[in-house]
């Protein structure tokens, strides 16, 4: 009779943890269920696909994708690991700022911007950022940032109509007039300018070299009146320093050409000279068409290639400094890219005092090492061509040097 009561009771205490365990489980699914994002209400109103997931909040505003709200996206991955750690909480952007000012603020590497950048889309034109605003930091759940928001948006984006003075323009990627002398006076030609750019046939009155004021002859020159160009002698050939191969040559400014009668030949006057100018002396475009708003963003594709050109012609390169690169649009390199640049190693003699003393002193038949590759600068490409481009330096932690290494960052 016992051994009954015992069974019957042992049955009904297993009945009942099994009971307990199916209500967990089931509560734990419906838990589940519920903690499931939503697909944005955007995409599910307007039946429009939603963003794709390796775009950028940037990338999706520009692309003209549906904004997702904060409500609806998923949390953010941790990259509190990306954030300086001085990054002030907010701050306001002021006139002279540029992107890249901003991006060194809050960001140990300023390229990864559009990665932590979030747009506000009850904000006209999220994707730029114009004086008056205020961005500040978003932090995770973890109490570490995680993104930087546009918190209110300055007097700047108001409706201009709603404004009696002009609508302010939204802040450069980098400083403007870091690259203005170069926009006025391309210092490189490539080989297709050199064929098809308009010369100096001649000078009036029978001078032999021409200065201010000094009327030339231009060949081959499509213009009208007061239009202006660029005049450069060609100097040196610019070389490839991985195939031998020309990439372009060096373009010496010599004055500004300012139009004054169409026709071939038409007819001339130097503004602006900087040195003498010769017959043959070629005659480029002023408008170099680039844009001083674009978005950072490290290259898509492995990259490594050579400073093969710096404008002004130093030896020691510093910030805020243009040089040329030997890899342009062929190589996936287009405005907006970042660069890192590496001074090349050098080649040491390893006189390891172990082996003898004639190693202390050296010989002929000492081995040779070659040193690790340092990190000196980077650089941003503003203008890319198909196998070169003009990058500005934007971060110089040593002199750079031409030849020096740049690669991905």
């Amino acid at each position: 009779m016992v051994s009954i009561q015992l069974f019957r009771s042992r049955t009904a205490a297993g009945l009942l943890a099994s009971l307990v365990v199916l209500a967990g489980c089931s509560s734990w699914r419906h838990r589940d269920a519920d903690s499931t994002p939503l697909p944005p209400p955007a995409a599910q109103a307007t039946g429009e696909a939603a963003a794709p997931d390796d775009l950028t909040a940037t990338e999706a505003a520009v692309a003209g994708l549906p904004a997702q709200t904060e409500q609806a996206a998923p949390a953010p991955a941790p990259n509190s690991s990306r954030f300086n750690p001085s990054a002030p909480k907010s701050y306001t952007v002021k006139r002279g700022d540029t992107l890249w000012s901003i991006a060194s603020m809050f960001l140990k590497d300023p390229w990864l911007w559009p990665e932590v950048w979030v747009i506000n889309p009850k904000v006209a034109n999220p994707h730029l950022i114009y004086p008056g605003d205020v961005l500040a930091l978003a932090y995770g759940a973890d109490g570490q940032p995680q993104q930087v928001r546009l918190l209110e948006g300055g007097a700047a984006r108001l409706d201009p109509r709603l404004r009696s003075s002009p609508l302010e323009a939204a802040i450069p990627t980098i400083p403007y007039t870091a690259i203005s002398a170069f926009l006025s006076r391309p210092t490189v030609v490539t080989k297709d300018q050199l064929k098809s750019a308009p010369y100096v046939l001649a000078f009036r009155e029978e001078h032999v070299i021409g200065g201010s004021g000094h009327e030339i002859y231009v060949r081959d020159l499509k213009a009208g009146e007061n239009d202006r160009f660029t005049v450069v002698h060609i100097g040196d050939e610019l070389r490839d320093p991985d195939d031998g191969k020309v990439l372009g040559y060096e373009g010496i400014y010599t004055a500004t050409a300012l139009v004054s009668r169409p026709g071939n030949p038409a007819k001339a006057v130097l503004t602006d000279t900087a040195r003498e100018t010769l017959e043959g002396d070629k005659l480029i475009s002023t408008d170099t068409n680039v844009p001083v708003n674009f978005q950072l963003r490290a290259p898509r594709s492995d990259v490594h290639g050579h400073i093969i050109s710096v404008v002004d012609g130093t030896v020691l390169i510093g910030q805020y400094q243009v040089v040329v690169i030997n890899r342009g649009k062929r190589q996936g390199v287009d405005a907006g890219v970042v660069l890192a640049v590496d001074v090349a190693g050098a080649v040491v003699t390893d006189r390891d005092a172990s082996k003898g003393w004639a190693h202390v002193f050296g010989t002929s038949f000492d081995p040779k090492v070659r040193l690790p590759d340092e990190r000196a600068g980077t650089i941003l490409v503003f203008k890319s061509f198909d196998r070169v481009s003009y990058a500005l330096v934007v971060g110089a932690q040593t002199a750079l040097h031409v030849n020096d290494v740049v690669r991905n960052p």
